[in-house]
């Protein structure tokens, strides 16, 4: 039994639709806000990353893009394009400039869905006003622009989790979380050259076997309102 999270096609392009059209929106107005940074979230399945991440987004009133809806975008060159296209000269300069980097620093191989994939993420950086959830964007994106979020969670933790989320078997809860815990540390792997457990890699390691989703979240919120942030906006000036 494969366990996952589904939007309808219909409902996805609706919301692919909605967020271009805010972007173009932005776009148009003679001064726009200053970048806000990001908030990236990397999750061991069944650590209640997701959850997480949505809260945020909803508390602090910024969008969401959870793994669906990247790789909807990622996958059609058309939709990819458009998405680009929301940005201005300086946000797509300064996005050539954050992917010259991370190729340079990772050394990545010109795979055709890693482009497309940074392009993506990239972009909804660039806009800022985020939450990301997977898909590499905390490896993506630089340091500078996101609070990078790792969520963690004992073995069996994750796996009871599971079936009290998904209403399935233990054995089922189980064997997802180890394939997709597999899945995803091969992904980073793979594509980044990094280990997705790697604390290195992130700013926040949050263990959710003791704290709830509302502890978590203000933690959060926390170190994203208390820190310093470069801001890009000024570099129009220059």
């Amino acid at each position: 039994m494969q366990i996952v999270d589904t939007y309808s096609q219909r409902t996805l392009d609706k919301m692919i639709e909605a967020q271009i059209s805010r972007w173009q929106a932005d776009q148009k107005k003679k001064y726009k806000k200053p970048l806000s940074p990001v908030i990236t979230i990397s999750r061991l399945p069944g650590s209640k990353g997701w959850l997480l991440g949505k809260k945020l987004s909803d508390d602090l009133k910024i969008d969401f893009f959870d793994r669906e809806i990247i790789e909807e975008v990622a996958k059609s060159a058309k939709t990819s394009k458009r998405v680009v296209e929301t940005m201005d000269e300086h946000d797509q300069s300064m996005l050539k400039d954050w992917l010259a980097a991370l190729s340079a620093e990772r050394h990545l191989w010109p795979y055709e869905y890693l482009q497309s994939l940074t392009q993506v993420i990239g972009t909804i950086g660039a806009h800022g006003h985020a939450v990301i959830l997977g898909r590499g964007a905390s490896y993506i994106l630089p340091k500078e622009v996101c609070l990078r979020v790792l969520t963690v969670a004992p073995f069996e933790v994750r796996i009871r989790n599971v079936v009290e989320m998904y209403k399935v078997t233990e054995k089922d809860a189980r064997q997802h979380v180890i394939n997709t815990e597999s899945d995803r540390k091969a992904f980073i792997r793979r594509y980044f050259h990094a280990d997705l457990l790697d604390s290195v890699n992130c700013d926040m390691v949050i263990n959710t076997e003791f704290c709830t989703v509302d502890m978590a979240v203000e933690m959060v919120k926390i170190a994203y309102n208390s820190r310093k942030w470069h801001d890009y906006s000024v570099d129009k000036l220059n």
